[in-house]
């Protein structure tokens, strides 16, 4: 899909904005989205939309916004309710707090698992099961139980062929 600005870049960033039932679709490449940034942000309204999801668990528990501050930036959680945006990287640890229940509110976790293309369904599968097969190969041998660990060790080299094979 081309950017609906320049017309010759693919569109990387895609926005979607609902308001009393019409639907805004944007679509930009990346040189044009930074171009437009504030006046996307005007539009779309990012900021305010995180400003007002991080009101919405005030007063559950004392007001800290002022008193937690970041040790990388100094920003502060009030800074972030006004401004709708964090100072640096460090900030998520800092606010790790106060964002977790923001995060769950907007995205309905408080953990990224990625997307997995429909076509890689079981190869992915079996990578996490093989992921998992190793932690837990690694504990066994951690707790010297080595029948456990040598159990799962075939059963790693038994996918690890299924998927050197395609099957």
């Amino acid at each position: 899909m081309k950017c609906d600005i320049c017309g010759n870049r693919e569109a990387t960033v895609h926005l979607t904005e609902i308001v009393n039932d019409k639907v805004t679709k944007l679509h930009l490449c990346e040189e044009c989205a930074k171009e437009k940034g504030a006046e996307m942000e005007e539009h779309f309204g990012l900021s305010d939309l995180l400003a007002g999801l991080a009101d919405l668990g005030a007063g559950i528990e004392p007001d800290l916004s002022d008193k937690v501050k970041c040790p990388a930036c100094g920003f502060t959680y009030s800074d972030f309710k006004k401004v709708g945006r964090l100072g640096c990287g460090e900030c998520y640890e800092a606010f790790k707090k106060q964002l977790a229940p923001l995060l769950k509110r907007i995205h309905s976790a408080d953990r990224h698992v990625g997307k997995v293309p429909l076509t890689a369904g079981k190869t992915v599968k079996d990578t996490r099961t093989l992921q998992e097969l190793r932690v837990r190969m690694e504990k066994a041998i951690q707790f010297e139980e080595f029948e456990e660990a040598a159990k799962l060790r075939d059963r790693i080299k038994e996918l690890e062929k299924k998927d050197e094979n395609g099957k």
